[in-house]
Parts: structure tokens; C-alpha cells; sequence
């Protein structure tokens, strides 16, 4: 590509080296999307099916996937979920697909977030900044927290119930560990895309799946939920006690 906007181009210095996996079969997609990453200082590698992604993310240890949904041999969803089994690096999807019910899939298959496209690129690698840097953030020293079943250390980006380790996405455990740190108040979705994923516009059903998977993880019934209740008309607030655990 001849030249690419400046405001992709410069690099963010504690991003630089970061690892990258773009997996999709469009040969033009592909060159788009990895030379936008790799303008803005990220280590970029490639896959064109199924399988070649299950293997690089073995092999390269990526610290970020984007991944397209419609992809020979194995579609992303089904390698978002293999992924899963074992890996909670972040995954973007890129999907063709518009309607509501084929992003929810992505998102339930373990994708943190979805492209449509067609995407701009530049907002593609102001999402995968946007994600990278909260994992960096996350490193600074911060206290730990204590609120009812929940321990939560920052630092460490693990959250237990009940002295059990929780095994969520980096989604999952970015929007707990901010209801974690503000308990007893209510947010809409709208101020949950902003205050937790730094988001000015985004899909709110990002977070209704995102509440729903959650709510599988900490709830003794999903369906009738104790600790993350829905305010209806308004939002979503964590019902906990808030003295620390003795």
C-alpha cells in the first residue's frame, strides 16, 4: 500500500512487539489488515484456514487474534472455540454476517469482540490497541479487592468465588472486575461499553452476551440470578455484600 494515514502509522511505544495473528482467507482483507497492524508497531502473523490458526496460536503464542468468521476447513467460531479450551488470549472476529443472531454466536463462541465487514482498518487497530493496552494497564500495581464470594487481584487479572479461581475471557473478567470495584450501583449498557472497554460506540449486545456468560460462572442459578441482576429499563448492577470478607 503506498502510504498509510499518520494517525495509523505512528507507534504507540508499549505496544510495539506485541504479537498479532490475523486469520482470513481473503487475500485482500489479509495484506489490508496486516499492514495496518504492522504500521502501527505490531508483530503480525498470518493464517488462511482453520487449521493453520489452531497451529500458529499454538506455535507463536499471540497476544492478540483476529479472526475471521467464514474460513475453510474449521470457521472462526469453532476455532474461537478450541481456542477457549485452553487460551484466553483476546479474539476479534470479522464477519460478514450482519444479523444480531450471527454476532451473538461469535460472541458466545468466546469472541471479546466483532468487525463487520466491511471494517475500516483503522479501527481495527484502534481496537486491538484498545484491548492490548488494558492488559498492560492491568500490570500496575493495584490493591487487591475483597466483596462477598468475590477476590479480586488486578494485577494478576484473577478474580476466585468462594476461593475458587473463575476461568473467564479477558472480557468476562474486565467487566466483573469493574462491577467487582463498584458494587451496588447500576450501568447501563451504554456506560459499560465506555467505562469498561473505553468504547464511544460498540454493539450493546456485546455486553448482554457478556452478562449472560458471566452469569454462568458465578451464579448458583443463571436463570434467577443473586449476585448480577438486571434493572430493567435501565441496566445491570452487582448485588454484593460490600464488608470484607472476614
Amino acid at each position: 500500500m503506498s502510504s498509510l494515514p499518520a494517525a495509523v502509522a505512528a507507534r504507540n511505544n508499549d505496544l510495539i512487539d506485541r504479537r498479532v495473528l490475523v486469520v482470513e482467507d481473503d487475500p485482500t482483507v489479509l495484506e489490508v489488515a496486516s499492514s495496518y497492524l504492522t504500521a502501527a508497531g505490531f508483530l503480525v502473523d498470518q493464517a488462511v484456514d482453520g487449521f493453520q490458526a489452531l497451529d500458529a496460536a499454538r506455535n507463536k503464542a499471540p497476544d492478540f487474534i483476529v479472526l475471521d468468521r467464514m474460513l475453510p476447513g474449521i470457521d472462526g467460531a469453532e476455532v474461537c472455540r478450541r481456542l477457549r479450551a485452553d487460551s484466553d488470549v483476546p479474539v476479534l472476529l470479522l464477519t460478514a454476517l450482519g444479523s444480531e443472531e450471527a454476532r451473538i454466536e461469535g460472541l458466545e463462541a468466546g469472541a471479546d469482540d466483532y468487525l463487520t465487514k466491511p471494517f475500516s482498518p483503522r479501527e481495527l487497530v484502534l481496537r486491538v490497541q484498545s484491548v492490548l493496552r488494558r492488559s498492560l494497564d492491568a500490570l500496575a500495581p493495584e490493591a487487591p479487592v475483597d466483596l462477598g464470594p468475590f477476590h479480586l487481584e488486578p494485577s494478576a487479572r484473577t478474580i476466585t468465588a468462594g476461593g475458587e479461581p473463575l476461568a473467564l475471557s479477558a472480557r468476562e473478567f474486565d467487566l466483573l472486575a469493574f462491577l467487582v470495584k463498584h458494587p451496588s450501583r447500576v450501568f447501563s449498557r451504554e456506560e459499560l461499553l465506555r467505562l469498561v472497554w473505553g468504547w464511544e460506540f460498540g454493539d450493546r449486545s456485546t455486553v448482554t452476551v457478556t452478562v449472560r456468560r458471566l452469569r454462568e460462572k458465578i451464579e448458583r442459578d443463571p436463570a434467577e440470578p443473586d449476585l448480577l441482576r438486571t434493572v430493567w429499563g435501565v441496566g445491570y448492577r452487582l448485588d454484593v455484600e460490600t464488608e470484607p470478607r472476614s
